[in-house]
């Protein structure tokens, strides 16, 4: 597994720039769709790295990601990573420049509001520490949870959130609290100083322009799948009922052939029995002529 590292030990260059300690380097413009990718492409870095690769092809890496290697090859290009012909990308670069776009070698410290049970879930997973974030501080407005320890956290009350937001460095937090109390205490967050959130409530926060929330809405995500099973169980009705008629089709089509071979036999045998009556009929009137 990689080690956090500044942008200088990372050995950021390209578009981002190389970074010194007295030069600021040059920030790309990166499109929302790139943004959202750089997580996975990480991910699947780590993953490499953690199982002994030192570099991985744009297709290697895009299938682990799940995207297209067009795509991946069109992303990384923004980092000015373009990889190198016939040996692909060297992993422990990629991750520090993919590490210093995402600020994750600043190990940002993250405050957690609402220890229900998603609070609390959150509040002790342990996959945030190694993806550059430390849980900073716990809140709830239920005095009860008040003093708890979460992995080794005290849990505060949220009138404490502009204290240790400033006494912390905070300025990004976790909402888990209910629909209801939301928006209040957003209201306190962003008044504290902090200026991204996630929001796992189920409601649209009203925040200043400057501050960015990003929704987790698992029975949103819940009903999109529900609605890819549903199309495709309308699909398979579908699929069965074109199948059903082409059936009946197959089998009237079947049966009108087989009808006309009747008619046709039936039209043979009609024409033998005429045939044969005016045969016979000429034959008794040779007879009776003989006679």
């Amino acid at each position: 597994m990689s080690q956090q590292r500044t942008g200088h030990e990372a050995g950021i260059t390209g578009r981002v720039g190389a970074v010194t300690p007295s030069a600021v380097p040059d920030f790309p413009d990166l499109p929302e769709a790139t943004v959202a990718r750089l997580p996975e492409y990480l991910r699947a870095l780590h993953h490499l790295a953690e199982t002994g690769h030192d570099t991985v092809s744009s297709e290697g890496l895009a299938s682990a990601a799940g995207v297209n290697s067009a795509k991946l090859r069109k992303d990384l290009s923004h980092l000015g990573s373009y990889g190198t012909r016939g040996v692909g990308y060297d992993i422990e670069p990629l991750v520090g420049q993919i590490e210093y776009i995402l600020g994750l070698n600043m190990r940002r410290a993250v405050a957690l509001v609402g220890v229900g049970n998603l609070g609390h879930a959150l509040a002790g997973y342990a996959g945030f520490a190694s993806r550059g974030f430390r849980i900073a501080a716990l809140f709830d407005a239920d005095l009860s949870r008040v003093g708890e320890l979460i992995n080794g956290l005290a849990v505060r009350h949220v009138a404490d959130i502009p204290e240790v937001v400033q006494t912390e460095g905070i300025s990004i937090a976790v909402l888990a609290t209910p629909a209801g109390a939301a928006q209040a205490v957003a209201d306190q967050l962003v008044a504290a100083g902090v200026t991204s959130i996630l929001n796992f409530a189920p409601v649209v926060l009203n925040v200043p322009e400057q501050v960015d929330v990003r929704k987790v809405d698992l029975a949103v995500e819940l009903q999109i799948l529900s609605f890819h099973e549903h199309r495709k169980s309308a699909r398979n009705v579908a699929d069965q009922n074109g199948s059903g008629a082409r059936n009946v089709a197959d089998q009237n089509g079947s049966e009108a052939r087989n009808g006309a071979k009747g008619t046709t036999s039936r039209g043979r045998v009609a024409r033998v029995i005429a045939e044969s009556a005016v045969n016979g009929t000429a034959v008794a009137a040779r007879g009776e002529v003989a006679a």
